[in-house]
């Protein structure tokens, strides 16, 4: 069997990605993946050191405003088309699968048009610019959340299966702390704003991260690569510990006790395929404002504590002293977590595309 998998920006939508990619490979023997990405953004970083075959295209997103941008964007999504149509043809695909970022605009779009059978996965709670493009020309639409179904017009194409990164992350074993300087007799703290960082978030932190020196707990606090020299002059006590990025981070989330993250829709996964206790703290400046969104379906449910951004630091130590040693209120939110899992989404997606016949030449 041969796929073609395309996704990419951030770790949000590269992850569950590489999460597909592993049950294939689980499954199907005899494999071949091509993965096919943007030629200047993380996925070019990551993919080829999973040993997957990757080629980058050139390739940007629409911006909201009616600059020229956009119809640089426009030729640059003509030329990619047939960039890809060229691919695809070379590697004589059985499936496509997009996994969200608009590099999966072209790739999807060329494919169809050859007669591939395709697929889009969507994890927000609502729907991306570009699989709501998309929606027309795939076989099946596979959501995230229960309830969006209603951003989409082809609702019989939908199948709720979950985020596949869930999957992912139970199956990862557990990091050993003492790779990360920390202690097995002490709680941790992890403190991560998604896959590349945030600036706004991060400048908050500096200035109050000074705070946790002495606590009885260790911070764990993930920068993004592109801050990290930022934190060159920072002094920390032994039970702060800095990093600019931690691959496969569901290894130490399996060890932390309390996770301060944004609301992305593989963290939130995550979250609860490993029943962390979680301060979420949304980024007000996604598109449609989806990370609030993400955040409120486990707020509502008691499964989790949000905090607003413009003011997160004023509360965010003592939220974190409040809830590590309160039991009974950690023991509320994991409980109320367990109504959010799913925990075959990865098999549920590889079984719903193999169902599909097969286009060979």
């Amino acid at each position: 069997m041969r796929i073609i998998v395309t996704a990419g920006g951030t770790g949000g939508h590269i992850y569950p990605a590489l999460a597909i990619i592993n049950k294939f490979k689980e499954k199907e023997k005899d494999l071949e993946v091509l993965y096919i990405g943007t030629e200047d953004r993380i996925e070019k970083d990551i993919i080829p050191k999973h040993n997957i075959n990757y080629i980058g295209i050139e390739v940007s997103g629409f911006y909201d405003d009616f600059s020229y941008r956009n119809i640089r964007t426009i030729f640059r999504f003509i030329k990619a088309i047939k960039t890809c149509k060229k691919i695809i043809k070379d590697f004589n695909p059985d499936y496509v699968i997009g996994i969200g970022g608009y590099v999966s605009g072209p790739v999807i779009y060329a494919a169809r048009k050859l007669g591939i059978p395709c697929f889009i996965h969507e994890q927000n709670s609502i729907s991306g610019k570009t699989n709501k493009f998309l929606q027309r020309y795939v076989n099946k639409i596979f959501i995230s959340f229960k309830g969006s179904e209603k951003e989409y017009k082809y609702k019989k194409k939908v199948v709720f299966t979950g985020n596949p990164c869930s999957e992912n992350a139970v199956m990862e074993k557990p990091a050993d702390k003492k790779d990360f300087g920390l202690s097995d007799n002490k709680k941790l703290v992890l403190i991560v704003m998604g896959s590349m960082g945030s600036d706004t978030v991060n400048a908050k932190i500096k200035d109050i991260l000074y705070l946790f020196n002495g606590k009885d707990y260790e911070v764990v606090f993930v920068t993004g690569k592109d801050f990290y020299d930022d934190y060159s002059d920072i002094k920390v006590s032994n039970n702060v510990k800095i990093f600019p990025y931690i691959d496969n981070l569901a290894r130490l989330l399996k060890k932390t006790n309390i996770l301060v993250s944004r609301a992305g829709a593989s963290t939130i996964s995550e979250i609860v395929a490993l029943n962390i206790p979680t301060i979420l703290i949304p980024s007000p400046y996604v598109a449609d404002n989806h990370q609030y969104k993400n955040a409120i379906s486990l707020v509502n449910e008691k499964a989790a504590i949000m905090l607003d951004e413009k003011d997160f630091e004023v509360n965010l130590i003592s939220t974190i002293d409040d809830l590590i040693n309160n039991d009974e209120v950690i023991n509320i939110l994991k409980e109320n977590l367990n109504k959010f899992k799913i925990e075959n989404s990865a098999t549920k997606i590889y079984e719903e595309i193999v169902k599909t016949s097969r286009r060979r030449k």
